[in-house]
């Protein structure tokens, strides 16, 4: 019986019965000898791995970025080379603050994170559906986090808290208007625009630097939940948002978004009247406008969601020739943060995974070792750095070496090294800017939604915000006071 396919155990042995315990007897207890009882419960014991802490519960789909107006003025980055060019992606969608179990009609900020696999290695833009973040300094993410997690003590979500850390905190108040407004709630993951937040620098082949915000506008239009209709969709089917793209997927109708990018010449940066690399803040587009590159298409979806979505370990130090950092604060934080999240997830050589492993080259370095060392990449057909070869560089046995025409150029740092106030920087003029956007009736459902969170507060709480919100626009504090009984 050559043909037959043996159901078997891990190490490929044939398994004579897979229904039936080795015991003592009919009725005896069962033997520490039954090695495939003990490796299934064992297996099974080990098949959920640590969490993320933030971006928790997701969905991801397999896309292609095509290429429409070629930036090669900008930047040497292959994908952003040669109009028409089609680059693989992946994209995972999130909510932010809640765990595996929570329901996708929350009010919280999405997680847009999308991966291009290129020619040169796997770039990823790590950001949300606002352009904005609640901090513009990553010392302080652990404790905003835990602000919005859950209570240590009662072990449920605790208003005080969130309230109490945005009070003393007024640069939040920018990325607060937005939660609580009528963008607070996606009706899904297709009908909501991506950024990548974060200020970026771009350089191309004369050694010129840009700093670049990337912006994903979503071609099925933006739809919103109001409370009440979020609060009924919980309830019905909290996985919402997952079932949404993967009908959509199925049924051949692949969400799309235009990209498009503003682009600031370096030495402007060092004039413009707000920082450029503040995340609380934007750049108004009658500055900065927004030039369309290209169109992001999800057209497949995973085959394993643990395997592709779940182990997927998006991160912004994930960087390639072209495309760098700048000195925005929070991501400078999460040039660190993220990966080594991962390596706490999933192991040291999380990115030998198949979802992982650049998909359009190899990796070539000489790490060795740690937990899933000798994965082969199937894309590649590379075992990454885990052959014969040497475990050091330089030496005079393998061809390996360093892409000099790829260097960054030098990026000037001025200033005395210090822990600068966050007080020095208007917290308050985009938060009015936007309140003022608003229509009477979306003015009146931005209030209805702070109140009812916030009273939940202490009185010291609700008059420090009300204070926030009169700096951002005198009406906008007048109506919380009066709403709060204040």
């Amino acid at each position: 019986m050559e043909n037959t396919r043996y159901l078997t155990s891990q190490n490929g042995a044939p398994v004579a019965d897979d229904q039936n315990s080795l015991t003592a007897g009919e009725r005896g207890p069962v033997l520490l000898q039954d090695w495939h009882l003990i490796e299934k419960l064992a297996h099974f014991n080990r098949e959920r791995i640590p969490e993320r802490i933030v971006h928790a519960k997701g969905t991801g789909a397999y896309g292609t970025f095509t290429l429409t107006r070629d930036l090669a003025e900008f930047t040497l980055a292959d994908h952003f080379n040669g109009e028409g060019k089609q680059t693989e992606t992946f994209v995972r969608f999130s909510t932010v603050g809640g765990e595996m179990g929570s329901a996708d009609a929350e009010r919280d900020p999405r997680g847009f994170g999308l991966r291009f696999y290129t020619q040169r290695g796997n770039h990823d833009i790590v950001g949300n559906n606002t352009p904005t973040f609640f901090l513009r300094d990553g010392i302080k993410f652990p404790d905003f986090i835990h602000t919005q997690k859950r209570n240590p003590h009662t072990n449920l979500k605790d208003a005080q808290a969130m309230w109490e850390f945005w009070s003393l905190n007024p640069e939040c108040m920018h990325q607060v208007t937005v939660l609580m407004s009528d963008r607070g709630i996606p009706a899904n993951y297709r009908q909501m625009h991506g950024y990548g937040s974060h200020t970026y620098s771009l350089w191309n082949n004369k050694g010129e630097r840009f700093w670049v915000k990337f912006h994903f506008k979503s071609q099925q239009g933006v739809v919103n939940l109001t409370n009440d209709q979020a609060a009924i969709l919980r309830g019905i089917d909290p996985d919402s948002s997952q079932r949404d793209l993967v009908v959509a997927i199925q049924d051949g109708h692949f969400p799309r978004w235009s990209v498009n990018v503003q682009i600031m010449p370096e030495t402007d940066a060092n004039t413009y009247h707000i920082n450029p690399f503040d995340l609380t803040k934007v750049w108004p587009h009658s500055d900065y406008p927004l030039i369309e590159i290209g169109e992001l298409e999800l057209n497949r979806l995973p085959e394993n969601y643990f395997a592709e979505v779940e182990q997927v370990a998006l991160a912004p130090s994930n960087l390639v020739p072209g495309v760098g950092a700048s000195p925005d604060k929070m991501l400078q934080a999460r040039l660190f943060a993220y990966a080594d999240a991962q390596r706490y997830r999933l192991g040291a050589n999380y990115n030998h995974l198949p979802v992982n492993c650049p998909h359009a080259t190899q990796a070539n370095h000489y790490q060795r070792a740690g937990a899933m060392a000798g994965t082969q990449c199937p894309y590649s057909g590379h075992q990454t750095g885990q052959n014969a070869s040497p475990n050091f560089g330089p030496n005079q046995q393998d061809d390996l070496v360093e892409a000099t025409e790829f260097k960054e150029p030098p990026m000037r740092l001025d200033g005395e090294a210090d822990r600068y106030s966050r007080y020095n920087q208007d917290d308050f003029a985009q938060a009015g800017n936007l309140y003022r956007l608003f229509s009477e009736d979306e003015k009146a459902r931005l209030i209805e939604t702070i109140c009812g969170s916030l009273s939940q507060a202490s009185e010291d709480v609700q008059r420090k915000m009300t204070e926030h919100f009169s700096n951002a626009d005198a009406d906008y504090g007048q109506r919380i006071a009066n709403t709060l009984g204040l």
